[in-house]
């Protein structure tokens, strides 16, 4: 307790921390504020209909990410899926077409005109999207909860629909630029977060009402949970490290290297990236039936609706494993790593530099990333097993799955900075011993 009370005092020490720390906390308040602002012309008292739509299903992951925002049909109800969908489409482009392949290779130029395309790739989602959702409320919720529903609602309630994305994609960048931790991922876990205590609470008041015996199936449930969350932290940090010598190297009066160091490669180096694009392609189909229920469709959609059925899960599942490799290819760059090693003088021991070390660097990284993306696709789906198992829909999305990978994911990359911080400044980090580690890579200390 003593080491957590001066750790704070020195977080507060640190102005540029402390000015970053606040101004993240004052735009998530935004958000969550902006979360419960009804759209113009609807009767927020008459929306019961829509919140017991999205108690379950896909539409409850959805109105999950978007921390409630959907079913209070909120100005920021489609939140920030579509950024994230858009943002998809424009990393397979850069696969497939030469073009946004020049772009990636111009530095940080390029990097600004991917996020200027992505941004009005943005726009062009979410006005996809809008008039599905007006759909979906026009057909779920009374008739008198419209104050009007002709030409004009519906234009501007699109209009308001597509700005309200916007605008929580423009918080995102400013978390990223002046506060702390990567700034999308923080707004998906802050409405993650809004749903924890009312999901608890509703499985404890389940198992009370049992006869015998549930208040200890909750003990166990609660056991079992942090089971997992210690499964998915050691997910997150595992790494392999690969040895490497370096040459004596003499700068003036001191000598450089000689010793054998270390390259972290994390097991799984995408991190929740693959959890979060899978998840946003899960709900397209959701999206081109209006956002129906699942109960009112049938073959293709109504199997993807189901997200206890086998296909949807097997489907969600090989999407993860896909994305980890892809998101990982990206990530690494086995080639710029040989390159690097062999300008400072080092080489794996028993593997020539150059196109050698190359191939070994890919070959390791295919044989960690497999039984990581593996891992990661099970964890993905153990909310279906919840579910199958008893557990209530709002507290089995916590057990595992994309709620709980982004959540660790998230937390430990932003406490990953907040120590950077500390250790930049001389001061003890946030633990006692030990670096924390994040999805990025290697902990904070130079290796």
């Amino acid at each position: 307790m003593k080491q957590f009370i001066e750790t704070l005092k020195n977080i507060y020490r640190i102005e540029d921390l402390r000015a970053r720390i606040i101004m993240t906390l004052a735009l998530l308040l935004v958000y969550r504020l902006g979360a419960h602002v009804v759209l113009p012309g609807i009767d927020p008292t008459q929306l019961m209909a829509l919140k017991q739509q999205t108690a379950g299903g896909v539409l409850g992951l959805l109105d999950m990410f978007s921390g409630g925002a959907f079913s209070n049909a909120s100005v920021f109800a489609l939140g920030i899926m579509p950024y994230i969908s858009a943002s998809i489409v424009i990393q397979l482009l850069g696969m497939a077409l030469p073009y946004f392949q020049r772009l990636q290779k111009e530095g940080e130029s390029g990097r600004k005109k991917i996020e200027q395309i992505t941004r009005y790739l943005t726009v062009l989602v979410t006005a996809g999207q809008a008039p599905a959702y007006l759909a979906n409320l026009n057909a779920r919720i009374p008739a008198s909860a419209f104050v009007n529903q002709g030409t004009f609602f519906w234009v501007s309630s699109i209009v308001v629909l597509v700005s309200g994305t916007m605008f929580v994609m423009w918080l995102g960048e400013r978390i990223t630029d002046k506060g702390i931790g990567n700034g999308i991922s923080l707004i998906i876990m802050i409405g993650i977060i809004a749903r924890l205590p009312f999901a608890i609470i509703g499985e404890f008041g389940s198992r009370l009402e049992e006869q015998g015996g549930g208040l200890v199936m909750f003990l166990v449930e609660i056991v079992i949970l942090l089971m997992v969350i210690i499964a998915v932290i050691l997910l997150v940090q595992g790494t392999r490290r690969i040895p490497v010598q370096y040459a004596k190297r003499i700068v003036g009066n001191k000598q450089y290297g000689g010793v054998r160091q270390y390259i972290p490669l994390k097991v799984n180096a995408a991190g929740v990236m693959p959890i979060i694009f899978a998840q946003a392609i899960m709900f397209l189909p959701m999206a081109f039936v209006n956002f129906g229920s699942s109960d009112s469709m049938s073959g293709f959609a109504a199997a993807f609706a189901n997200i206890d059925g086998f296909w949807y899960n097997f489907t969600f599942a090989i999407m993860i494993v896909l994305f980890t490799y892809f998101y990982t290819a990206i990530t690494i760059n086995p080639t710029q790593m040989a390159e690097d090693m062999k300008k400072n003088g080092g080489f794996i021991p028993g593997i020539k530099p150059g196109r050698k070390t190359v191939e070994f660097l890919d070959m390791i990284m295919s044989r960690i990333t497999l039984p990581g993306s593996i891992f990661l696709a099970l964890v993905a789906i153990l909310p279906a097993f919840a579910r199958i198992g008893g557990i209530t829909a709002g507290f089995s999305m916590f057990y595992g799955g994309t709620s709980l990978l982004i959540l660790v994911g998230v937390v430990l990359d932003t406490l990953q900075q907040i120590e950077s911080h500390l250790l930049m400044r001389h001061y003890d980090g946030l633990m006692k011993s030990g670096r924390i580690k994040g999805r990025s890579g290697a902990s904070v200390t130079a290796i």
